[in-house]
């Protein structure tokens, strides 16, 4: 089902990345509005709530209140202010996050037309271990994978094969 869905790469590894550690039927809390990985994630058995595109730097109120066992968070915390607070309001067991990672030749992301599509973050995988240990987050597995543009130049034969993502399942460490 998912061969056909873009970006097609990214969304194969982290489904079999998910399907490995949490198979379905599993709840899950995804960081981020309905999106059409969420609904993927519908499709292939699992039951989401997304939130509702709050402000997760303001308002961890839904994060607070949620029963579910997983959270997902795809490439949200590079768009946080504070990725620590939100983390640590989680209220789920697991947790599988993805970010991208920074790239030695390419500046950090940062659209020209949409005010709030930008990183605030792009991480090197050290970076991201510290902070979800910090929030009480004991990484289990992760897996780091590539990106290609379909586009000519040094940037995309770069992307070739320099890992763009950086993908990890964690369990909330015991107190």
């Amino acid at each position: 089902m998912y061969e056909n869905t873009y970006p097609k790469k990214r969304f194969r590894i982290t489904l079999e990345f998910l399907k490995t550690h949490a198979p379905p039927p599993s709840e899950i809390l995804d960081l981020g509005v309905e999106n059409p990985f969420s609904k993927l994630l519908s499709s292939e058995g699992y039951s989401v709530e997304n939130t509702k595109g709050q402000d997760l730097d303001l308002d961890q109120s839904q994060l607070k209140a949620s029963s579910a066992k997983i959270t997902t968070a795809f490439e949200i915390f590079e768009h946080l202010l504070s990725p620590l607070e939100v983390l640590k309001s989680l209220q789920s067991e697991y947790l599988f996050a993805s970010v991208p990672l920074k790239l030695w030749f390419a500046k950090a992301y940062k659209s020209k037309t949409d005010p709030w599509d930008r990183h605030y973050h792009e991480f090197e995988h050290w970076q991201f271990d510290w902070l979800l240990d910090k929030a009480g987050w004991e990484i289990i597995d992760s897996k780091s994978f590539t990106h290609p543009a379909n586009k000519i130049g040094i940037r995309p034969i770069l992307r070739l094969f320099t890992p763009r993502y950086y993908l990890v399942c964690c369990k909330r460490k015991s107190s």
